[in-house]
């Protein structure tokens, strides 16, 4: 079996989050799915893929990790992460679902089978804005959100304009929080608390945008609300930043979103800077990676959660990895864009309950749509492709 294309589709059933897709064809029929959305990035990463094309066409589709090191040690004098590490995350998905497809098998069989019988997630309730505050309404999400049968959550409580529009729009790169910001977060978070009861589980997130001191003032006012994690206090670059912060915190840590290939696990595992992991499986390396980050925090016993906030290919591909990774804690979803899923992809996948179930279907078990693809879709250019120019 040979490759013999790479396609690409940017599509938008969801307002304001344009996801991008990847199959691979061979020349046996077989098409293997793959994801790389980076809503703040999709137009460089499109641009990348049509330049690794070359770079795999004739080559053996089942020599998923031939062609995963192929393409990223090409990048050497570059770097394999960020814009690198998408693409090869799409691409080895795509590799990951046809291998299974031929095998007649699910891919989480061919990780080493089944841990558990389904998969739990935690989801979200949105975010505060700046200048809004909405206590009743976010608490009535939060207690929508448990009687739909979720037993984690997630939200950013800090009112900044990071959450109030696109990457960075009128802040500064690193922001400081206000005491009376700090005040209204606790309030946030204290009324999700407070729908949601005692026993319930609770994130927060500062999507890595905060100085030292912020990050520590904010993480010690919500230490009474028993967070199970507060994610990303700091930006990634500099480790001493975050293992200041875990010093003087007893809110455990979560990381990872913002980390790119094993590589970047290594010092977080190895320093004790975080007591959960969150890689992204499109943008980390693609199923093969995130499996070997799982793998690595295992050894560290601590437990591994993946990100998602992207597409339905990105979730379905995280899924299988969480089948067969024995230190999962949640997977991330967003359970409000289920319904959009379903518009682009055939068969939905089965959830209920909390969770995510498993089908007997080969590869990853999904499909894209593609009639309602072409419906949705953005033409390569379009500027609702990043989010930095999405209002």
């Amino acid at each position: 079996m040979k490759i013999t294309d790479l396609r690409t589709y940017l599509t938008m059933p969801r307002a304001n989050l344009p996801w991008l897709f990847v199959e691979v064809d061979t020349d046996e029929g077989l098409t293997g799915l793959g994801e790389c959305t980076n809503y703040y990035a999709n137009q460089i990463i499109l641009d990348s893929v049509a330049a690794t094309r070359h770079m795999i066409v004739g080559l053996d589709p089942a020599n998923i990790e031939e062609i995963w090191q192929r393409i990223f040690r090409h990048h050497l004098r570059t770097g394999g992460r960020g814009v690198v590490s998408a693409v090869i995350s799409a691409i080895d998905m795509a590799l990951w679902d046809i291998k299974g497809k031929a095998l007649g098998v699910p891919v989480y069989q061919l990780l080493g089978g089944a841990v558990r019988d389904h998969v739990p997630l935690y989801t979200h309730v949105h975010d505060a804005r700046q200048n809004i505050v909405d206590l009743d309404g976010v608490a009535a999400e939060a207690r929508a959100t448990k009687d739909a049968g979720y037993e984690a959550i997630k939200t950013d409580p800090f009112g900044s304009s990071r959450t109030g529009g696109g990457l960075f729009q009128g802040a500064s790169i690193l922001e400081s929080l206000t005491p009376v910001q700090i005040a209204d977060a606790v309030d946030w978070v204290s009324s999700i608390r407070e729908a949601v009861g005692p026993r319930y589980e609770i994130m927060v997130d500062a999507h890595a945008r905060f100085d030292v001191p912020s990050a520590i003032q904010a993480a010690r006012a919500l230490e009474p609300l028993d967070l199970t994690w507060y994610e990303e206090p700091v930006p990634p670059e500099n480790h001493g930043a975050l293992k200041q912060v875990r010093e003087n915190t007893d809110v455990p840590i979560s990381v990872g979103e913002s980390l790119f290939t094993r590589y970047d696990f290594v010092p977080v595992l190895e320093q004790r800077l975080a007591d959960y992991i969150m890689p992204d499986v499109a943008w980390a390396g693609g199923i093969s990676e995130l499996r070997r980050i799982a793998a690595m925090a295992e050894a560290y016993y601590v437990p591994f959660s993946p990100h998602d906030a992207l597409g339905p290919v990105a979730i379905m591909a995280g899924f299988h990895v969480c089948m067969a990774t024995p230190n999962l804690y949640r997977q991330e979803c967003l359970h409000t864009w289920f319904e959009d899923f379903a518009k682009i992809i055939t068969p939905m996948f089965e959830y209920h309950d909390g969770a995510i179930w498993p089908s007997d279907r080969p590869g990853l078990g999904i499909e894209l749509v593609h009639d309602a693809v072409a419906e949705f879709a953005i033409e390569p250019g379009d500027p609702r492709a990043d989010w930095k120019t999405t209002e």
